[in-house]
C-alpha cells in the first residue's frame, strides 16, 4: 500500500480559494498512491481562531466539492484533512472528510477532543461524539484528529471497531514536536497498528508548525518522517503486517481493564 502525506504549508497571505486549487493540484499529482492524507484545518490554519467562523462552510461546501473531484481525478482514497464545518442546526465542528477513488464521500468524522482548554477550538467548536472507521480494500482506517493523539483510550476504541491503520491529520505546534513523534509511536505500539500522521508546515497565526509528518509500523518503527518544510512524504507499507504482528505478539488478547464494567462493592 502506498500512502502520500501532504503537510501543506499554510501561507497566511493566500486566499482559501487559491489554497483549495493548489491542494487539489497536489492531490492529483499523487495518482498512483492508494491513500492520500491532508492535515487538519488546512483551509484556515489550525491556530487562526478568528478565521474559523469567517471561513466555516457546510459539509458539502466548496472544499467538499474540490476534494471529491481531486480524489476522483487521481483515483485515490483521500483523507481530506479537516475543515471548519458550519452545521446549520448547531455549532461549528472540526470535521474530517474521506473520499473514495470515485469521489464519493466514504466517511465523516467530527473531532471529539478539542484543543485549547478555555480558549480557541475548545470554546469555538462543538465536540463530535462518534468513533469512525473506514474500510479500504487492504486495511481499515481509524480516524482521529490532532489533540485526539493524546488520548490512548480513543484509539483503543478504534481498534476495537476494527481499525488497522490509524490516520491522524494535525496542526501540531513546533514547540511540542517531541510529543508528536513520541505519541505517534506509542499509539502504534500499544494498538499494534500503523499510524499515518499528517501535520502542517509553515506558521499559523504566529504559531510555528511542527511539520515532520510520520508513518509508524505496528512495532513502533518509523518508516518515514518528513522534514519541517517538506510538503509531500510518500511511503510504501504492507497492511498485512498488522495481522502478523498481532499473531506473533498477541498482547491485545491479554487485556483485562476496559473489557467489562467495574464491579460495584
Amino acid at each position: 500500500m502506498r500512502a502520500s502525506v501532504i503537510q501543506i504549508a499554510v501561507d497566511e497571505g493566500e486566499s482559501v480559494e487559491s489554497r483549495r486549487r493548489r491542494v487539489a493540484s497536489m492531490v492529483r499529482d499523487q495518482a498512483g498512491a492508494d491513500l492520500v492524507v491532508l492535515p487538519e484545518l488546512w483551509t484556515t490554519g489550525a491556530f487562526a481562531y478568528e478565521e474559523f467562523g469567517r471561513e466555516a462552510e457546510p459539509l458539502e461546501g466548496p472544499t467538499y466539492e474540490a476534494m471529491a473531484k481531486a480524489a476522483s481525478d487521481a483515483g485515490v482514497w483521500l483523507h481530506a484533512g479537516s475543515i471548519p464545518e458550519r452545521d446549520p442546526d448547531g455549532p461549528l465542528y472540526n470535521t474530517s472528510l474521506v473520499f473514495s477513488p470515485s469521489g464519493d464521500l466514504a466517511a465523516v468524522y467530527r473531532k471529539i477532543h478539542r484543543f485549547g482548554f478555555d480558549k480557541g477550538e475548545a470554546v469555538l467548536m462543538g465536540a463530535g461524539a462518534e468513533l469512525v472507521t473506514v474500510r479500504l480494500p487492504s486495511t481499515t482506517l481509524g480516524l482521529g484528529t490532532c489533540y485526539d493523539l493524546r488520548f490512548p483510550e480513543f484509539f483503543r476504541g478504534l481498534v476495537d471497531a476494527g481499525a488497522e491503520t490509524l490516520v491522524v491529520p494535525a496542526g501540531w505546534p513546533e514547540r511540542r514536536r517531541s510529543h508528536w513523534t513520541l505519541l505517534a509511536q506509542a499509539r502504534a505500539v500499544e494498538n499494534q497498528a500503523f499510524v499515518v500522521a499528517c501535520g502542517t508546515a509553515g506558521t499559523h497565526a504566529g504559531v510555528p508548525q511542527a511539520g515532520h509528518s510520520i508513518v509508524v509500523d505496528p512495532w513502533g518503527e518509523v518508516l518515514a518522517q518528513a522534514g519541517a518544510g517538506q510538503e509531500v512524504l510518500t511511503v510504501d507499507f504492507d497492511p498485512g503486517k498488522v495481522a502478523t504482528t498481532r499473531e506473533q505478539f498477541p498482547a491485545l488478547k491479554d487485556r483485562v481493564l476496559g473489557l467489562q464494567p467495574p464491579r460495584r462493592p
